[in-house]
């Protein structure tokens, strides 16, 4: 996360002092009365690395809210955003880095912007079933992952020389892979109950909108066992000649029998 140079930090003593004098209802608005800009932001980075986030998200809203011009006020629009997706709010942490896109387009960490976006959407919170049983990124949200991948792929587009731009390549390949095994999942549904038309369409699916991901060989397996169950012998003959060509005379033997049992 970027962010302005270190201040020379008076924050912890501003903070004792204030708590001392105004007693036990001293409130953060109390704390910060009278306080710069770059004093309270101080305060409110403090917070953040010590990973107080919901004091960190108050005194960033203070500060934007009271001096609502300048550099501490912009810092603190994108700060609020990280502080937001660390405390696992993500709906807030997505609004936060959006209003920060829409009001600093031109700033210097709006790159940063969408890779936080990215980065949100790829983060997926987990659930009592998944500290159970480990679940493939392939069984969640399609939607969300999608999501994700268009969020990163906006920074390698618009910002090819990025610092963000490298892991945002590496986690579009991977949200590929996994979108594609997703698709794939649902099509070796369709082919347990026999459904062999939406078993084939679902891995043409896969073929025409990931190539090269993991996913293809399965893709072409679960076609060549729905053609050969629908009778077209052209389609199947296709199938297996692509995968033979690609994967060898083994990838290609496969049997709908084998496949249930």
């Amino acid at each position: 996360m970027r962010n302005q140079a270190p201040l020379k930090s008076f924050a912890l003593t501003t903070l004792i002092l204030s708590v001392l004098l105004g007693g036990c209802s001293t409130t953060a608005t109390d704390i910060t009365e009278g306080l710069s800009a770059s004093e309270i932001y101080v305060l409110a980075k403090e917070y953040l690395d010590d990973e107080s986030y919901t004091l960190a998200i108050e005194y960033y809203e203070i500060l934007e809210s009271r001096y609502p011009f300048g550099v501490y006020a912009t810092q603190a629009q994108l700060d609020v955003a990280y502080a937001y997706y660390k405390y696992d709010e993500p709906e807030s942490a997505i609004a936060a880095a959006d209003r920060f896109i829409k009001l600093q387009p031109r700033h210097p960490a709006v790159d940063y912007a969408y890779y936080l976006k990215g980065l949100i959407n790829f983060g997926l919170p987990e659930s009592i079933i998944d500290k159970i049983h480990q679940r493939s990124v392939a069984d969640y949200d399609q939607k969300r992952m999608r999501q994700s991948y268009q969020d990163f792929e906006v920074l390698v587009n618009r910002f090819p020389d990025s610092e963000y731009a490298p892991d945002a390549i590496k986690r579009m390949v991977f949200l590929r892979n996994q979108l594609a095994s997703s698709e794939v999942k649902v099509a070796e549904f369709y082919l347990g109950r026999k459904a062999w038309v939406a078993a084939a369409n679902r891995a043409s699916q896969v073929l025409k909108q990931y190539q090269g991901s993991d996913s293809i060989k399965r893709a072409l397996q679960i076609q060549l066992l729905a053609y050969q169950q629908l009778g077209l012998q052209k389609l199947e003959q296709d199938a297996r000649r692509i995968l033979v060509l690609n994967y060898g005379e083994a990838a290609a033997d496969v049997s709908l029998d084998a496949e249930q049992s």
